[in-house]
């Protein structure tokens, strides 16, 4: 698969995240909790969220990943148990977009990190991964991941 790839330079964004630990085969799991839980939490404030749902990894331990998900918010919202109003770091970030199955992003993350070598930058930090579309809601479409890695120079 050919990957585009964009360097993003990204204000700061706050988020509402839901994290946890988890072994990779109970990510679905986790994310239909976190993403439901989020979406009622901004429903009682009246808010709605300012971009798609995304996960952010912290490590690619598939046995135990360290993981949040959440959504982008306009502006700063209080914490409500397990909910935490946090904010993804303003940047320069790459990106690029894997058309497929969600367990099929790795030949992405690769090209990332070798387009990021190639252009002399260091990627670092969490991976950020954007739910475009939601395959459940209509199977005929094919999932839409949008990745980003923090970089540096």
């Amino acid at each position: 698969m050919e990957y585009e790839f964009k360097l993003l330079d990204l204000p700061a964004q706050p988020v509402l995240v839901i994290r946890s630990v988890l072994p990779v085969e109970k990510l679905p799991e986790f994310f239909d909790m976190a993403f439901g839980g989020i979406i009622a939490y901004l429903n009682e404030l009246g808010q709605a969220p300012a971009g798609m749902p995304f996960g952010a990894y912290y490590n690619l331990d598939m046995s135990a990943l360290d993981v949040e998900a959440g959504f982008q918010v306009a502006h700063k919202l209080p914490d409500k148990g397990d909910i935490k109003c946090l904010e993804i770091p303003a940047g320069k970030f790459v990106s690029t977009i894997h058309h497929g199955a969600y367990d099929t992003v790795e030949p992405a993350y690769n090209a990332l990190t070798e387009w990021a070598k190639v252009n002399h930058y260091d990627p670092s930090g969490v991976a950020y991964e954007y739910y475009l579309n939601d395959p459940s809601a209509n199977p005929s479409i094919v999932a839409e991941t949008e990745i980003r890695f923090p970089v540096s120079m």
